[in-house]
């Protein structure tokens, strides 16, 4: 939840969106990075071995990188607008000034210090329910369109589908791995010049779309090639909007005086949907038989491919485009959002 806030608070406007996005790459090149990892320790010895030692090494593989960021961590600054709530504007200056040491500053100090020096405000005061709303919601759809189906059961659909063997399909997870990846790289060049909303839509129509052919490759026991063609597809579009973008919105939509509390308040609704869907896809599949029977498997995928079109339309009538716009440019966005519901989406 602090990563993307701080990249957000430190980032020049105009590349917000691409810093922070790189804070999603980092989290799938780890993913991809202990995939392999955890293959080359299962390769150490038998399935016993696996089951009574070797898991406890996968496990104990996670200190080193901890470790490593504890002690960098020693070297972060705070952010200019956290000490400017705390009073201490001089070092805020100071920072604001190093971050960005070719431009004037002057402007951006202003807004920032006005908006840190007004009166204290509730969570749920004037001007903040639409904003923490919309940031729950955007949460909740990144989860409900099904992504942590495909991170967390890939084999287990891979090879269901393809009866390809475990194997085959663990191998099949790295090639997901590394498609996410990709196109994650992609979102850091273009969240910034296409914008946030482009992606975004375009990005769950391509996902509901394929959701959907996924659903109904399951339904009609299409195997092989088909579905996994889909499900890269899934992923791609997924890397390109809802994986990064979400995590852009939500790092800087929200003002500066209650930005740590709604952002937790949108990251604890992201976990929440992600508990959800992790745990009633098996109850959608294998663990019923009537389900399974009757739609093979494809019940849960045309549910996600739904959510996925419904995130279209929310995202078009609902969120702002935000690229561009300094942090209090956009506390001000939303207070007149609050007061106008007729307000454009583009923010005009």
């Amino acid at each position: 939840m602090v990563s993307p806030m701080y990249i957000a608070e430190v980032a020049p406007s105009e590349r917000r969106g691409a810093l922070v996005s790189c804070n999603q790459l980092a989290i799938i090149f780890g993913m991809l990075l202990i995939y392999f990892v955890n293959y080359a320790i299962a390769s150490l010895g038998d399935r016993h071995w696996l089951d009574t030692l070797g898991w406890r090494y996968m496990f104990a593989s996670g200190v080193v990188p901890s470790l490593l960021f504890l002690g960098l961590l020693f070297t972060v600054p705070e952010t200019p607008r956290w000490l400017a709530l705390r009073g201490r504007e001089r070092e805020a200056r100071e920072l604001l000034m190093a971050l960005d040491p070719d431009s004037n500053i002057e402007q951006q100090w202003q807004e920032i210090h006005e908006t840190t020096q007004q009166r204290s405000i509730k969570l749920l005061g004037s001007g903040l329910g639409y904003v923490i709303f919309v940031g729950i919601m955007l949460s909740v759809f990144q989860q409900v369109t099904g992504i942590n189906v495909f991170l967390y059961y890939a084999p287990r659909i891979l090879s269901g589908f393809n009866h390809s063997g475990l194997d085959i399909a663990l191998l099949e997870t790295i090639l997901v791995g590394a498609v996410n990846l990709l196109f994650t790289l992609i979102a850091i060049y273009t969240v910034d010049r296409f914008g946030r909303r482009p992606l975004m839509m375009g990005g769950a129509l391509v996902m509901g779309l394929c959701m959907l052919a996924i659903g109904t490759a399951a339904y009609l026991n299409l195997i092989g090639g088909y579905l996994l063609i889909f499900m890269l597809g899934y992923i791609a579009a997924f890397a390109l909007s809802l994986g990064p973008v979400t995590w852009v919105l939500l790092s800087e939509m929200f003002p500066n005086r209650v930005r740590a509390k709604a952002l937790s308040i949108a990251v604890f609704a992201q976990w929440l949907a992600n508990f959800l869907v992790s745990q009633t896809f098996p109850m959608m599949t294998a663990d019923n038989n009537w389900l399974q029977q009757t739609f093979h498997g494809g019940a849960p995928f045309w549910l996600y491919g739904i959510m996925g079109l419904v995130t279209v339309g929310f995202v078009a009538k609902c969120v702002p485009e935000t690229k561009n716009r300094s942090l209090e440019e956009l506390e001000a966005l939303w207070e007149r959002t609050e007061k106008s519901p007729q307000l454009s989406p583009s923010g005009a």
